[in-house]
């Protein structure tokens, strides 16, 4: 099986009998879904947008002030100076096409394919099925951008602005425990857990978002069976830890070697409508030949809310 590329034609797209029809690649997008779709949760008119405003307290410690000093003036002025983060919407865009033979062929089934009488082809509308395909891969790309993007705001129109995801928001302010190659511990948990705490997080609505090998290392870490003839086994969905319960989300988009703490309360997607369009949306494209042209187009960012309310456990081991 072939990645999708160009146009499609009679001779590129063959069809097929049977009504099942998968993927070995992944398509789940949850942390798309939970932080609001490619609808989006909130909505700008400027590809750069404000996350928030951020400033540093001095160290706590107790006043000792006598009154002769109380009395001969106020002390030095303290100003607590601000500083903002911002992120930036990138655009998508994906382009339908297929030519006229195509489209009119649907009758012509693949000589390689399995012949059965009375099987139906499928699918019966090859544009709409493309058309749902390519929206697949804006879901697979978006939820990618979440945890991985990496950050660049756009000076001039030959430059790509591309939105910071969860993993570089961390490391430029976030909790990071290093593994140095190391398998995954109760240790290096505790201590992302007590850095993150004392760096200002809230464990609002926070979850680990792991891939397929450190899920189930977290599953052997906290996981315990009981006796049971007939049930073995065990699947870890929540943990409970001295600051509150932390939910365990498997995403196939998750980078191996970390294990990522992202509070969804602080995260969500922001769209910057097309005025008279819409967020994400299909339309014609002009007529040039004998095909059908369609593009689906929007401009999407993440909002990840303050880096200190995320942390995660990078350079783990992975096998």
């Amino acid at each position: 099986m072939s990645a999708p590329t160009g146009a499609g034609t009679t001779w590129n797209c063959p069809n097929f009998l049977g009504d099942l029809i998968v993927t070995a690649s992944p398509t789940r997008t949850p942390l798309l879904a939970m932080s609001g779709g490619l609808n989006g949760v909130k909505e700008t008119n400027n590809f750069m947008f404000a996350i928030d405003q951020e400033y540093t307290q001095t160290a706590a410690s107790q006043p000792s002030i006598t009154e002769d000093t109380a009395i001969a003036g106020a002390p030095t002025a303290i100003t607590c100076v601000r500083s903002q983060v911002a992120n930036t919407c990138q655009i998508v865009q994906e382009q339908v096409a297929l030519s006229y033979p195509k489209i009119s062929n649907m009758g012509k089934l693949s000589s390689s394919g399995v012949l059965t009488s009375g099987t139906p082809s499928v699918p019966t509308n090859e544009l709409d099925w493309q058309i749902a395909k390519a929206m697949e891969k804006i879901s697979r790309d978006m939820e990618y951008s979440i945890i991985q993007g990496a950050y660049v705001a756009h000076t001039v129109a030959s430059t790509a602005s591309t939105t910071r995801g969860l993993s570089a928001a961390i490391v430029e302010g976030g909790t990071v425990v290093a593994a140095g190659n190391a398998a995954l511990t109760l240790t290096m948990i505790k201590t992302l857990l007590r850095n993150m705490y004392v760096a200002g997080a809230q464990f609002i609505n926070p979850v680990f978002v792991v891939n397929a090998f450190q899920k189930q290392m977290l599953s052997t870490l906290f996981g315990y069976a009981p006796t049971d003839r007939n049930i073995g086994g065990v699947n870890i969905k929540q943990i409970e830890t001295d600051f509150g319960n932390i939910g365990v989300l498997l995403d196939a988009f998750q980078v191996t070697s970390v294990v990522g703490l992202y509070d969804l309360s602080f995260v969500s997607v922001v769209t910057c409508p097309v005025p008279g369009k819409g967020n994400l949306f299909l339309e014609p494209l002009a007529k040039i030949g004998a095909s059908e042209k369609h593009q689906i187009y929007g401009q999407l960012g993440l909002d990840h809310g303050p880096e200190f309310m995320h942390g995660h456990i990078s350079g783990l081991a992975t096998s």
